[in-house]
């Protein structure tokens, strides 16, 4: 299929695309504030006031953090530490402990080489392939019972789960400092671009000398750090989440009810994959995962 889509307007709920007006399941921008008047004028008030960019490294002028992007960066970062990477089912923390317990052993058997080598388990709060959380209670018991450290990306969950859009810990009512390290991008509820870590100031101090974007000349522009800041305001100011749910005979939604990333999938294949793929084709045009019959669907709430 090689025709052309000509969007005519910003990709807000609603999108006109070659003179049609459509409604928008491709965008992650989760509460709506690309277009926000407030967020718009925050930038260009920083854009006046500093320019584009610092042009210079970070070293020079001081950020906080390297932007860690769901679910491609978790692996992208994995591969890039070299360490020794071992997977466990999904949300499935009978697997998860038999991996630690395994750890435990081989820990015992040499305990010099123990004392030296970290262990971390990395987890998505909100899971853009699954459209479910991580169930982060149960994850907490296993980090102390073991003594192991809690990365957390929260890209899809911040600004949506939580009385405040703080993410799944306010979700789940959990302590903060019961997380070693939280990231998450600026690019789906904040409507900016870039990232955030959040710990302890010694783990944040060592993550942003380590981290490859403190060495370059690739500062974050201040009008979209005032946009970010501005979309935070917004958040504070507007506290709950709107959800968007909607049923179709034929259609079920997969995923968590309040999650802004579910699939859309057929209750009842049609027989064949190929029939399947094109009665989902003419509710959505695109079909991201052919092969388990199902769509995914970013939806703005």
């Amino acid at each position: 299929n090689n025709r052309s889509l000509i969007f005519f307007s910003p990709p807000t709920h609603k999108i006109t695309v070659n003179d049609k007006e459509c409604i928008n399941f491709a965008s992650f921008n989760f509460l709506g504030l690309l277009d926000n008047e407030k967020v718009k004028n925050a930038a260009q008030a920083s854009l006046k006031k500093y320019g584009v960019g610092t042009c210079g490294p970070r070293g020079f002028y001081g950020t906080f953090g390297q932007d860690e992007a769901a679910c491609f960066a978790i692996q992208k970062g994995l591969q890039a530490s070299r360490s020794n990477i071992k997977l466990f089912k999904h949300n499935d923390m009978v697997d998860l402990e038999r991996l630690l317990k395994e750890q435990e052993s081989e820990d015992q058997k040499n305990p010099r080489k123990a004392r030296v080598t970290r262990r971390f388990i990395v987890v998505e709060g909100l899971y853009m392939n699954t459209g479910d959380v991580c169930p982060l209670p149960e994850l907490i018991k296993l980090k102390y019972k073991y003594k192991v450290r809690i990365f957390l990306e929260e890209s899809l969950s911040f600004g949506v789960l939580g009385e405040h859009g703080r993410g799944i810990t306010e979700h789940f009512g959990i302590n903060i400092d019961d997380i070693d390290l939280i990231s998450a991008n600026m690019e789906n509820s904040l409507a900016s671009i870039g990232g955030f870590c959040c710990g302890r100031s010694f783990v944040i101090d060592h993550q942003r000398l380590s981290g490859q974007g403190y060495c370059f000349s690739a500062s974050l522009p201040p009008l979209l750090a005032a946009a970010a800041i501005e979309a935070l305001n917004i958040m504070e100011d507007n506290p709950g989440t709107f959800l968007i749910y909607f049923r179709i005979s034929g259609l079920k939604l997969v995923g968590e009810s309040f999650s802004p990333a579910l699939h859309l999938q057929l209750e009842e294949s049609c027989g064949s994959r190929e029939n399947d793929v094109k009665l989902l084709k003419r509710v959505i045009d695109y079909v991201s995962v052919p092969i388990v019959f199902k769509i995914h669907c970013c939806l703005l709430i």
